[in-house]
């Protein structure tokens, strides 16, 4: 196998653990001198990522070495949180990461503190729009010490990315919502403000919305719904390519506002959607299926970004998101991490998602 990953655990943030992730992975691929690492290590490291960098270059004899840290990390070996761990994905010269050659690719690999969230960067492309796939390095508040490095460094500008070269690919967002309510015209916003929709206050349909799970026998909180919008009404009903906009309050005021994470535009078309772990499995399986039909071959491997409230914490403890790509793809290396945003194109424009997990599958 010229592909594989490797994870190490233990009580302190150490380089040695970065060391041996590479090792393990150098080992399964079979290989002495990988083209480049992929490396990942928890947020324990996150204040002095360079010595275990500096390990991982060295182990690897390679400089071209790319990551950051995160509230947790994963392979298809486990999934790790609140723990010192170090991930690593090995690259031979058959499909490899390229932070230099990047003018020409079609999708890039990118990762963001929380402080380097850009929408120009997000979309900048030497000649046209460029899909990127990764994640933000940052837990669910934004807030701590997070890095990024590339070339076998830290990144002082917060972001780095690279080119996944000579592979095939196809990726797309899990966001694994349960809607709940008919797409309907949005006629009233103003910046983060949902004023009305359908003429009809925004609080009002929220209410309605959740009243209406209330009756059933599972009474959700009111934190799990979210708004979904679209520039038409079929990307929601049958295309299942939708933004997603956090609730950050839904208290009613005088003029009936609810505030979103996001800018909404009137005419856009919106519905309520529930977070929902049974939606949210099925969508997984369903959104891997399609890539895998999309890739019209088998994936040599994968990455998985989450955000850290869809993981084991939503899953009651254990990561199904990853238990069913494992389940679907036996023994394929997987890598990824869990943050507080994720990366991918969303109707041909690369978003910062919530709430959802990426996936990408490479041949």
């Amino acid at each position: 196998m010229s592909i594989a990953t490797g994870l190490a655990t233990g009580k302190e943030a150490t380089p040695e653990l970065a060391k041996l992730a590479v090792s393990r992975a150098m080992e399964k691929a079979g290989t002495t001198s990988p083209s480049a690492v992929l490396l990942l290590l928890t947020s324990e490291f996150a204040k002095n990522p360079e010595p275990a960098i500096r390990a991982a270059a060295k182990t690897a004899a390679c400089t071209q070495v790319i990551g950051c840290s995160a509230p947790g990390i994963m392979t298809e070996e486990d999934w790790i949180l609140d723990t010192p761990a170090a991930a690593a994905m090995v690259f031979s010269d058959t499909a490899t990461l390229s932070v230099t050659e990047k003018e020409n690719a079609s999708l890039l690999l990118r990762f963001a503190a929380p402080s380097a969230i850009n929408s120009t960067w997000l979309n900048h492309s030497l000649n046209q729009p460029t899909a990127r796939f990764g994640g933000i390095s940052g837990d669910a508040t934004g807030q701590g010490a997070f890095s990024v490095w590339q070339n076998g460094k830290g990144e002082q500008q917060g972001y780095c990315e690279a080119a996944i070269q000579q592979a095939t690919s196809a990726f797309k967002a899990s966001h694994g919502l349960k809607v709940i309510s008919e797409p309907k015209g949005i006629t009233g916003v103003k910046q983060h403000q949902l004023l009305s929709i359908d003429n009809i206050a925004a609080t009002t349909s929220f209410n309605e919305a959740w009243q209406q799970l209330s009756s059933q026998h599972h009474q959700p909180s009111r934190h799990q719904l979210v708004a979904i919008y679209a520039k038409a009404r079929e990307a929601i009903t049958e295309e299942d390519d939708y933004h997603v906009a956090t609730v950050l309050t839904s208290d009613a005021d005088d003029d009936g506002a609810i505030i979103l994470s996001k800018t909404l535009e009137s005419g856009d078309w919106l519905s309520w959607a529930l977070r929902d772990v049974n939606t949210a499995q099925v969508d997984m399986v369903k959104t891997a299926s399609k890539l895998r039909l999309s890739l019209m071959a088998d994936p040599s491997f994968a990455m998985l970004f989450s955000c850290l409230g869809r993981g084991p914490s939503f899953y009651n403890g254990s990561d199904q998101d990853l238990e069913l790509v494992k389940t679907l793809f036996p023994g394929l290396p997987i890598i990824g991490f869990y943050g507080n945003g994720e990366i991918a194109p969303i109707t041909g424009r690369n978003e910062i998602l919530d709430h959802s997990a990426v996936l990408g599958l490479f041949a």
